[in-house]
């Protein structure tokens, strides 16, 4: 899948499955069919991933539709009713089953609308051939792989993403008479895919799959006590379901989790000659309370505040003393904040209140990302006024928030300095794993480095445009060290311009190749694709 206000994530996959045997305690009701009422607790828990729509397919084989799929735009709670208990009540008995797979989706590539929601589901009187998938992350080679499926006489897509590409490559794993396990169909597509991808996959016979690409991109958490199993993009979900800590793991890249006939395995599919997981999960992505990898969130954003200080004290440019304060911008940097003010020995403030039924400007979708900024954060003038303040901000992308924040901070809340701290390097090159960033054009830190190195002079031109008296980015190597994992096993291609895969680093030639050309509305890689069929 594919697109950011500051930032657009992928979305969030999640996986429930009561095994054959004595029903597990956590199982609501005591009844076997009813585990699918799990599911959309675990999206509410990954909601952060994305706004746009939400989706659960539920397996039951008892009914004419063993499996059954109800996706909507919306939030959970929109798509699930949970507000009206008679209609959440009425679709958890619809949509009943031993086991469910869930999505929540923020569009980074495909249209606005239902029929991209997922989970994606395909008909097929075999049951084997019948099943539903969902996946987080995006696959770099789309348009390559659209061609080469277009080009083969009587195909056609009916969607504009690579959510369908996955969707009939798997097909074309199961057609004729073959009868691959499930291990073995991801064996095979994973040849042909350049990218990131966590997914989760039921088919009709009620087998399941839980995969993670070999480079392990994007996260995904799992855990099984006795005859329950659950599986998703992180680990909060599954703790807040009672699953116990020490329960919860992170399925190793390449690796693959498979239920059939009842009986759970992992296996490696693919070798994965390194990891590249995405920094950006720890920085900003993923619940603050999740571990990733066995990394925390929280752990990692503190650290990242204790580099900004380190910054700091270490050249003194700015005064510490009784007028000065450290405000986070609400929520991803309230960790990195606090731990700045500590070390700084300066009082750590909400002086920013968000409003949180604004949504996330970043998760949003289209329209005017500087009115939402505006509706997003009320500034507080009680903690503001005559203050000197460093503003933390986990990061900046476009700018169009962080130049909102300044403004109202300076004019509404009466502040008499503001220097920005970005807990964070400066956001150079697009992503092309799943976060709506595909074009240099729209990037902020570009523009004003073009082509130089961060020193103090192309941050003071950057404190400058924003509208800031000063601004600190932290260095890359400062990530690595916040993260706990060597620079090799992170994908930090945003900040650095070095991407794990090929089709990744080719992507981000051709976006080096559109600079001022004026493509900035189109994302890299459907210019690509235009380019390709022009051709």
């Amino acid at each position: 899948m594919l697109p950011m206000a500051e930032i657009h994530h992928e979305c969030g996959i999640a996986a429930v499955y009561q095994l054959p045997g004595d029903v597990h305690p956590l199982c609501p009701e005591g009844l076997p069919e009813q585990a699918s009422r799990l599911l959309p607790r675990m999206l509410l828990d990954i909601q952060n991933r994305g706004q746009l729509a939400a989706g659960m397919t539920a397996y039951h084989p008892g009914r004419d539709q063993i499996l059954d799929t109800h996706k909507e735009i919306g939030t959970v709670s929109e798509v699930f009713r949970l507000s009206h208990k008679g209609k959440a009540e009425s679709l958890m008995q619809r949509y009943s089953g031993v086991a469910a797979i869930g999505h929540v989706r923020y569009a980074t590539c495909g249209a606005e609308d239902r029929n991209y929601a997922q989970p994606y589901e395909r008909h097929h009187l075999e049951k084997r051939k019948w099943f539903a998938f969902a996946f987080n992350g995006q696959l770099a080679n789309y348009a390559a792989l659209k061609e080469k499926l277009l080009s083969e006489a009587e195909y056609h897509l009916a969607r504009e993403n690579d959510t369908e590409i996955i969707m009939h490559e798997i097909s074309r794993e199961l057609s004729g008479d073959r009868r691959p396990r499930l291990v073995d169909v991801m064996k095979a597509v994973c040849q042909r895919f350049d990218g990131a991808y966590s997914l989760v996959l039921l088919n009709a016979q009620g087998d399941m799959l839980v995969a993670r690409d070999p480079l392990g991109i994007k996260p995904l958490c799992y855990a099984l006590e006795g005859t329950l199993f659950a599986a998703a993009s992180e680990s909060v979900p599954l703790l807040n379901l009672g699953f116990q800590p020490e329960s919860i793991k992170s399925l190793p890249p390449g690796h693959a989790i498979t239920i059939t006939g009842g009986k759970f395995a992992i296996e490696k599919f693919a070798d994965s000659p390194r990891s590249a997981h995405c920094f950006f999960e720890w920085v900003y992505f993923a619940n603050v309370a999740s571990t990733l990898d066995d990394r925390s969130v929280y752990l990692s954003r503190t650290t990242l505040g204790e580099e900004l200080a380190r910054l700091e004290l270490a050249d003194g440019g700015v005064p510490l003393d009784e007028n000065t304060i450290v405000v986070p911008v609400p929520d991803t940097s309230k960790a990195a904040a606090d731990a700045m003010a500590h070390r700084l020995r300066v009082p750590s403030r909400e002086g920013l209140i968000r409003n949180r039924y604004s949504g996330r400007t970043f998760i949003e979708g289209s329209g005017n990302r500087k009115n939402k900024a505006e509706s997003k954060y009320t500034p507080l003038r009680e903690v503001l006024g005559g203050k000197r303040v460093f503003l933390v901000e986990d990061s900046i992308v476009r700018s169009t928030t962080m130049r909102v924040l300044l403004n109202r901070i300076r004019t509404l809340g009466g502040a008499k300095e503001i220097h920005v701290r970005v807990a964070c390097p400066p956001i150079i090159a697009p992503c092309f794993y799943g976060i709506d960033m595909s074009t240099v054009d729209e990037l902020f830190a570009p523009k004003l480095m073009r082509g130089r190195p961060l020193n103090d002079e192309v941050q003071a031109e950057m404190a400058a445009s924003l509208g800031a008296d000063s601004l600190r980015y932290l260095p890359i190597e400062s990530i690595s060290r916040a993260i706990r994992l060597e620079p090799n096993k992170l994908c930090q291609a945003c900040i650095t311009g070095q991407y794990p895969t090929d089709h990744g680093q080719q992507l981000y030639q051709i976006a080096l190749e559109n600079v001022g050309k004026g493509d900035s509305a189109s994302r890299t890689y459907e210019v690509q694709h235009t380019l390709t069929f022009a051709q």
